[in-house]
């Protein structure tokens, strides 16, 4: 399978559609899920085109893994979470619905499950209140 340049995370890194964005350096950006599986959930994405793990080149990985990890140290300080819950689907049969390469980073709660994915999305002032959160650990 090849890149869909029309999926919507490549539309929002053009800046077509809106997002929250929370973090941004040379080769990837994060932002806020519109249909969050628990507060805080948010996703990181390489600006190289790649439809997933699998045709990524291994310079964009490791920038990417480098800011999966810095954005999940900062969900987990800005909503004094007990851990975070890192996920990443390849392909259909893998549970992968946008076919841009992304990792949901949620911050977790000791006792709490997650939330089903029902599509519902959040209001946007939540939405920004919790990427400013988000924002402001990453300051520190």
């Amino acid at each position: 399978m090849s890149y869909d340049d029309t999926n919507i995370f490549a539309k929002i890194l053009r800046g077509e559609l809106p997002s929250h964005k929370i973090y941004e350096d040379a080769d990837t950006f994060a932002f806020m899920d519109i249909m969050p599986r628990g507060d805080g959930h948010c996703l990181v994405i390489p600006k190289q085109p790649s439809r997933n793990i699998l045709d990524a080149d291994a310079a964009s990985l490791a920038s990417l893994i480098a800011s999966v990890q810095k954005v999940s140290r900062a969900v987990v300080k800005a909503f004094s979470a007990d851990g975070v819950t890192v996920q990443q689907f390849n392909e259909q049969a893998g549970g992968q619905v946008v076919f841009h390469l992304h990792f949901h980073v949620i911050p977790r709660f000791d006792g709490v499950a997650l939330r089903p994915h029902t599509g519902d999305m959040e209001k946007p002032e939540t939405l920004a209140a919790n990427a400013e959160k988000i924002k402001a650990a990453l300051a520190q």
